[in-house]
């Protein structure tokens, strides 16, 4: 999507960035993630080469149903300024729903297990829902969740979604959460406020 594609979303402990080429290209990289058997089968996707990769980056750069940033650690880019040393994982919006555009498929991952169960995902999911709220007027959001994926199942109705359809054949929840003022208040009041927008520029250093 390119509406997000010049946004930086700064919070406490993690920072969102538009998905890059050279996040794909570098040797800690989303390709190298994503050769991991679990990540593929709790994010339903397929092993690819690394030029698939390429092509599939470029896709998601292109396509206006689908909202990709990549979740950097703060506290390793404020020191080293260097965003593949700090990538821990990433998070999507999905507009696939026709019939209701403002409808967004919410989905989250931090593939760096060193970052698991520190919260990262939950405040990276916090201010990908807040900006889906507030720059794309997302009315509804939905989330498909693996049977055996426990933690996202707690964190996603934690974040007071609600099941609505339970697959046997895909072997997932789906759940899914209306928005109003109190719960975009309320998703606020659990960063504490801490959320902030500035214009995202690729330096040649990271090229």
């Amino acid at each position: 999507m390119k509406d997000n594609e010049a946004t930086r979303i700064i919070g406490s402990n993690v920072i969102l960035i538009p998905y890059k080429k050279k996040h794909v290209r570098r040797l800690v990289s989303y390709h190298e993630w994503m050769k991991s058997v679990e990540l593929q089968y709790f994010t339903g996707s397929e092993a690819l080469t690394l030029e698939e990769e390429f092509q599939m980056q470029q896709r998601w750069h292109q396509d206006q149903d689908k909202c990709t940033f990549i979740i950097l650690e703060k506290s390793i880019f404020s020191t080293t300024s260097n965003e593949i040393e700090a990538m821990i994982g990433d998070t999507n919006l999905f507009f696939n729903n026709l019939d209701d555009p403002k409808s967004a498929e919410a989905e989250i991952m931090i593939a760096d297990i060193a970052y698991r169960n520190k919260k990262r995902g939950w405040e990276a999911m916090i201010l990908m829902l807040l900006y889906g709220i507030d720059t794309l007027k997302v009315t509804t959001y939905t989330a498909k969740i693996k049977f055996s994926n426990e933690k996202s199942i707690k964190m996603f109705k934690k974040l007071k979604f609600e099941e609505i359809e339970k697959s046997q054949v895909f072997e997932e929840y789906t759940l899914e959460k209306n928005v109003n003022q109190e719960w975009r208040e309320w998703l606020y009041s659990e960063i504490m406020g801490v959320i902030s927008y500035d214009v995202y520029k690729e330096e040649e250093s990271c090229l």
